[in-house]
């Protein structure tokens, strides 16, 4: 009966952390940092990508455009990387998103965090209108980052004419 908790070493893990593995078995040459920080990318992309509720290919486009610029990252492991995100979105971008971004901040420096904030707004922008939900969830990524309001300020300037809320008015 109790014997079932316990997984056999060679099985996957399953959830958000399937996410970890992927990126770990398609960057087979990367140390565990240069793996948490992209399995946190690209959660917190995947995260941006669902915060309306709906994940577009638009919107995946844009993750696949971001996953091609890390080092040693193959056409198939952007293919992985996206398919376990399809897979577990709504874990990967309620529970796990706070965990990324500690992640970033304990391994990354204010430079890397700030590219991050600027890709996840491209990314937001990317289906052609940035929601009050992606908006939000912006912000509240900002802050988790150790960013400032400035910096996300900055960050969204340039795609203002997408913002729904200015729309709408």
């Amino acid at each position: 009966m109790f014997g079932r908790w316990l997984k056999s070493a060679a099985e996957a893990p399953e959830g958000a952390e399937q996410l970890r593995h992927v990126v770990a078995q398609q960057l087979p040459g990367a140390d565990a940092e240069s793996v948490l920080v992209v399995t946190a990318i690209a959660g917190l992309l995947g995260t941006v990508a669902y915060a309306d509720r709906n994940y577009s290919e638009a919107e995946e486009r844009r993750v696949r455009q971001e996953l091609e610029r890390v080092h040693g990252m193959t056409g198939a492991g952007i293919e992985a990387i996206c398919a376990a995100l399809r897979s577990h979105i709504v874990e990967v971008s309620t529970v796990q998103a706070p965990r990324y971004s500690r992640l970033l901040v304990e391994l990354g420096d204010r430079e890397l965090r700030v590219e991050v904030l600027e890709v996840m707004v491209e990314l937001a922008a990317a289906d052609g209108e940035i929601s009050v939900q992606e908006v939000n969830l912006l912000r509240q990524i900002t802050t988790a980052l150790g960013l400032t309001q400035a910096d996300y300020n900055a960050a969204q300037d340039k795609h203002r004419d997408r913002l729904s809320v200015l729309r709408k008015g």
